[in-house]
This record gives structure tokens, C-alpha cells and sequence, in this order.
């Protein structure tokens, strides 16, 4: 089996850079249909819409109703063609992005994406994740190529809540040791080929630089600072976890967040949050050594990512507590079969139960704080 790496084809990233966008968009087409969410467009609309006008690209506004599900692409697909579009901008978050990147592909026109926070690595990726319209994980919908242009502006990024870069180092947490659990299973990456060394690298670096620099760029988050650790952590997020995930592979710590999706106790929680779990219910799942699991707690709970249950918002006790552990043991994605140990549905549920003691046992050691995470997103 031949090694396959993919990436988008540009990316862009730095203070300002909404601003630069114009020509490199009206190299790939003329009528842009933006597909943003009302705040997240609201956060780049000045110096997007006059950046475009500049550079004689014409467009039309679509406001994205809140889910990539088959009945909002689908809506997305008519506006497209109302419009003319020869050209799509994704503005906002995860779910926004994936939406854009699914309506270009069906209608066989470029994609821009501009992520508005810095919460997933969805802006690189040659993948949707598509959800029921009430929010439940439905399917990976895989794309046949990457993104044309993706543009972060650190501005932008640097005002918006904390939450969101925290959720984003929740998701990059994952990445390197999925990519390992792939390496040593022999699995294949999303698009259907062995790992290359470059990209087991980038998912390695993905999370060094989140150790080096994560609690940095969190204080600076939460200041709504620009700072070059922030810079760093918006790139882990965003670019070295998308390149490292898609083109390594995905496993445990994903087909966990997926389980989750099925309670409705957990929707409060951002993708990164529940993906963070999964990343300590992977550790365990492969009896992983201590000081790694030691090392993951400590950086889950410095920047403010969940390692209980609680904190995930399932409180239950006894049958109850098994019943919904074994609901979200028995809803995880194919993807746990990626994983190089037996990873059957017992396993699994143990797996949860014992990252949560290990969650529990810290604080009780440490006399930290659980996290708390309010609303609905």
C-alpha cells in the first residue's frame, strides 16, 4: 500500500490576514456564496466584504442555520445555484466549515475557508462530519480533495472566549496518539493510504508544541492577546492537527467523542472537550504508561479539559451510570477499530470508567479543580 499525504493548498495565517484576502480569492472564482454563522461572519464582515469588493469578486451572504446535517447542506446547495456561486466562502466554526466544504464538493466549485476560532482542525481537512438535525454524530462524510485556501486571522481568533482555543487544544491533543494507535495497528489514513514519516512528525510536533506552549496561549486567550504563543497554538490547532489527523489517522480518542454525541447530557460540550476525554479513555483502552496518562491530566487540567464524567456532565450513579456508559461504548464510530489492542465494546466501557477514576483520583490527589461547562453551544 502505497503512503499518501494531503493538505489544502494554501494557507494563510497572522494578524490582519482577512485583509489580504481578496486576490487569492478571485483566483479561484467570481460570485462567492459565504456561508457564515451570524457571529462568526459578524467578526470578519468589514474587512472580508470590502477585500472581496476591492478584487471585483462578487457576493452573496448565506447565514448558516447551526448544523451540518444532509437537510442544511442540501438548502446550502439550491442557494448556490440561485446565486450562481462559482465559489464558496465557509466562515465560522467547525460545523460551518464542514458544511461549506460539503456544498463545494457537490457542486464541483472551490472552497475557502475561514475559520473565525481556533476550536477544530475541520479548516484543513478533506472531510465533513455530519450530524442528525437534533445533533446526534451521523456519518464522515470524506471529500476527494482539500480546501483551495484557508485563511486564519489571529485577530480574529484572539477575540473570541478562551473556551473556544481550549476545545481546539482539546481536539490537537489527539492527534499524535491516534496517529500512533494507526502506525502500530497498520491502519489506514483517510485517504486510504499508509502514514508518511512527515506527517507522523507534524502529528508529533501537533503535540509538543501544545505542551510547550498551551498554558501560555490559554492566559493569553483569556486576555484576548495576540501573543506568539497564541500564534503557535492557532497553527497545533488548526494546521499541524488537520495535516496530522487526516494523513495518520484517526482512532480511540474520536470514535469516543462520537459515543458521546448520543447523550443528550453532553451536547453543552464543544467537539474538543468531548474529544479530550476520549483521549484519556484511549490511554487507558491501550494500558498506555502512567507518565503519559500523568502528563495529559496535568495539561487537561491546567488549561480547563474535562478527565471526569462529571465534568462531562454525566452524573449518574449505579445501573443508570452503566446504561449510559454501555449507550455511549456501543454508539462509537468504526474508527475505534484503528486501535492496536482489543477494543471491543466491554473494553471500551471499562476503558471510560477507569479514565474517570484516574480523572477523579487526580483532583483528589492534586486538590485541583474540575472544570465547569456551562451553556449550550
Amino acid at each position: 500500500m502505497a503512503q499518501i499525504m494531503i493538505a489544502p493548498s494554501k494557507y494563510m495565517q497572522g494578524p490582519g490576514a482577512i485583509r489580504e484576502v481578496g486576490p487569492h480569492v478571485a483566483a479561484l472564482g467570481k460570485t462567492a456564496v459565504i456561508l457564515g454563522s451570524k457571529s462568526g461572519y459578524a467578526s470578519v464582515q468589514a474587512d472580508l466584504e470590502k477585500a472581496l469588493a476591492d478584487a471585483g469578486v462578487k457576493f452573496h451572504f448565506e447565514r448558516f442555520m447551526g448544523e451540518c446535517s444532509r437537510k442544511e447542506i442540501d438548502r446550502v446547495n439550491a442557494v448556490v445555484k440561485a446565486h450562481g456561486g462559482d465559489v464558496v466562502l465557509a466562515v465560522g466554526g467547525g460545523k460551518c466549515i464542514d458544511a461549506g466544504k460539503a456544498v463545494a464538493h457537490e457542486n464541483k466549485i472551490p472552497v475557502v475557508v475561514v475559520p473565525t476560532i481556533a476550536s477544530t482542525d475541520a479548516p484543513c481537512s478533506a472531510l465533513a462530519v455530519t450530524y442528525t438535525d437534533d445533533h446526534v454524530f451521523e456519518s464522515y462524510y470524506v471529500l476527494p480533495q482539500n480546501p483551495n485556501l484557508v485563511v486564519v486571522d489571529t485577530e480574529v481568533i484572539a477575540r473570541c472566549p478562551a473556551r473556544f482555543l481550549v476545545s481546539g487544544m482539546g481536539d490537537a491533543l489527539a492527534t499524535w496518539f491516534e496517529a500512533d494507535a494507526c502506525r502500530k495497528s497498520g491502519a489506514k489514513n483517510l485517504p486510504g493510504g499508509d502514514s508518511t514519516e512527515a506527517a507522523l512528525a507534524l502529528a508529533h510536533l501537533c503535540y509538543d508544541l501544545l505542551m510547550r506552549f498551551g498554558r501560555q496561549a490559554k492566559a493569553a486567550a483569556e486576555m484576548h492577546a495576540a501573543t506568539p504563543a497564541m500564534n503557535v497554538i492557532v497553527e497545533a490547532n488548526t494546521l499541524l492537527s488537520g495535516l496530522g489527523f487526516e494523513s495518520s489517522g484517526l482512532a480511540g480518542a474520536h470514535a469516543v467523542h462520537d459515543g458521546f454525541t448520543a447523550l443528550h447530557e453532553c451536547h453543552h460540550l464543544y467537539h474538543g472537550e468531548k474529544v479530550a476525554f476520549g483521549t484519556l479513555t484511549q490511554l487507558v483502552l491501550e494500558n498506555r504508561e502512567m507518565d503519559e496518562i500523568e502528563e495529559v491530566l496535568d495539561f487537561c487540567t491546567d488549561v480547563g479539559l474535562p478527565v471526569t464524567l462529571a465534568e462531562m456532565g454525566v452524573t449518574a450513579t449505579g445501573k443508570e451510570l452503566d446504561d449510559k456508559i454501555m449507550m455511549v461504548a456501543t454508539s462509537v464510530s468504526g474508527m475505534i477499530n484503528n486501535e492496536p489492542c482489543n477494543a471491543c465494546v466491554d473494553n471500551i466501557a471499562a476503558s471510560i470508567k477507569g479514565a474517570d477514576a484516574l480523572g477523579r483520583a487526580y483532583f483528589a490527589r492534586t486538590g485541583k479543580k474540575p472544570a465547569k461547562f456551562e451553556g449550550d453551544h
